[in-house]
């Protein structure tokens, strides 16, 4: 856990360090891209949390997200319509419990996990 917090902070920094500009045209895939990676990585801090993480599930999860996430951008770019904010209302969702059931593990330890779901926007 404490590696994929050093590696998310070395590439902050090195993202600091260089100016990388996004055209454009491809600023809505990367956000929604952005968004799906964040939903799997909370995902996956939840789940080892919860002593429950496998990382074939991490990674198929990630991939399968920002696919999807991309696919239903790029078809409403074809359509005119924004399918794009169904994945960011799904995956918001979806950042926020996570947030939530982290914030209960970090707190108050196991016994969260079994009290979680009556509870779980607070």
């Amino acid at each position: 856990m404490w590696f994929a917090a050093l590696g998310l902070l070395i590439g902050v920094l090195i993202g600091l360090m260089f100016s990388v500009t996004i055209p454009a045209s491809y600023a809505r895939y990367t956000a929604i891209a952005i968004l799906a990676a964040l939903d799997s990585i909370l995902g996956a801090a939840r789940a080892e949390l919860e002593g429950e993480y496998d990382s074939q599930v991490f990674l198929s999860g990630l991939i399968t997200n920002m696919l999807l996430a991309g696919l239903l951008t790029y078809v409403g770019d074809r359509l005119g319509v924004q399918l794009n904010l169904a994945a960011v209302v799904g995956f918001g969702v979806r950042v926020f419990t996570n947030l939530a059931r982290i914030r209960r593990l970090l707190f108050f330890g196991q016994r969260a996990s079994s009290a979680g779901t009556r509870r779980e926007g607070t």
